[in-house]
């Protein structure tokens, strides 16, 4: 049976590309880019409660890593260095090789070194902290969103959802649809490139994680306003094709988490702009809805353009 040090050297140890002292010694050594402030953020998932304990190993290597990265996404920051802590019920060498394997194919990805970490026998709990560089003064946070902005939403929201309602026995979706969602669970793409193009041109900002409203619940309370979500404006097509389901369709775009999709607020004088960003990075951006004065609160615009009080909730570990 391995040890614990050359289970690290064996899959964890690789060559650094912006770091002066990485795996192998008692602590990491980094140097920040002149001008730059670090942004760290950090993501427990545990067995169970964050993915299946069956889950693929490479396909839970990519996603400890990706939902990481997407945070630094989200504040605009570039993702520099990651350490990663895991508890593991057994040195399984295949499974540990396997996860090994996607998340340096994400760290290679978003150009990140691994420079350190611990392991532990436990149960299986996996922890990643991420390190990044953004210019001072230029993080995008929760807390600029004012009235008359746009409310912006990247991609497809929801489809992750759809697959773990495919997983669960919960939904039977369509031949053309099922890859894609199960996908976007299992393998989610932190949209760094955005997060890095809107510096300067979004006002607040954060990842899709625990479901729409609920982390817009975030921005509006960071930011001290109010929002109005249009409902023929949310990107349900996708989703209702692949689950033939709309109330199903639209609990998992506005709920549903996981996809890690970024939401953010932007001028509307800045409107050609942003459109203009979604065709150069060739991805979709959604215009759902405006900021208004917090005492407007969050609302819904139905179809028959009628106003509906919304509650910005998401998913609470500690939740009922």
């Amino acid at each position: 049976m391995p040890s614990e040090f050359a289970l690290i050297r064996r899959h964890f140890t690789r060559p650094a590309r912006h770091t002066d002292l990485a795996v192998g010694d008692d602590a990491a050594l980094i140097r920040p880019s002149a001008g730059m402030q670090l942004a760290i953020s950090t993501d427990m998932l545990v067995a169970g409660t964050h993915f299946f304990p069956d889950t693929a190993p490479e396909d839970l290597g990519w996603k400890t890593l990706a939902v990481n990265v997407s945070d630094l996404a989200a504040m605009g920051a570039a993702p520099r260095w990651v350490v990663l802590a895991a508890s593991l019920p057994a040195p399984d060498e295949a499974w540990i090789a396997a996860f090994a394997k996607g998340f340096f194919a994400c760290s290679e990805a978003f150009g990140i070194d691994v420079i350190g970490g611990d392991t532990t026998r436990g149960p299986l709990n996996l922890c990643p902290t991420i390190f990044g560089e953004v210019p001072v003064g230029r993080a995008i946070t929760r807390a600029g969103a004012r009235p008359g902005d746009d409310l912006w939403v990247s991609g497809t929201p929801g489809r992750a959802a759809l697959g773990l309602a495919q997983l669960r026995g919960e939904a039977e979706l369509a031949d053309g649809h099922r890859a894609d969602c199960l996908a976007a669970l299992h393998r989610p793409q932190p949209r760094v490139a955005l997060g890095l193009a809107l510096r300067g041109l979004a006002n607040s900002m954060l990842d899709v994680s625990d479901g729409l409203l609920g982390d817009l619940g975030h921005i509006l309370e960071q930011s001290t306003v109010g929002a109005v979500i249009s409902e023929s404006a949310l990107p349900l097509a996708a989703l209702q094709a692949a689950c033939a389901d709309a109330a199903l369709a639209f609990r998992a775009c506005t709920a549903g988490g996981d996809d890690y999709e970024l939401l953010f607020t932007a001028p509307a004088a800045r409107r050609t702009e942003v459109e203009a960003l979604a065709l150069q990075l060739g991805l979709p951006l959604h215009r759902i809805g405006t900021i208004t004065p917090a005492s407007q609160g969050l609302r819904l615009q139905g179809h028959d353009g009628q106003l509906h009080p919304l509650a910005a909730r998401g998913y609470d570990h500690f939740g009922r």
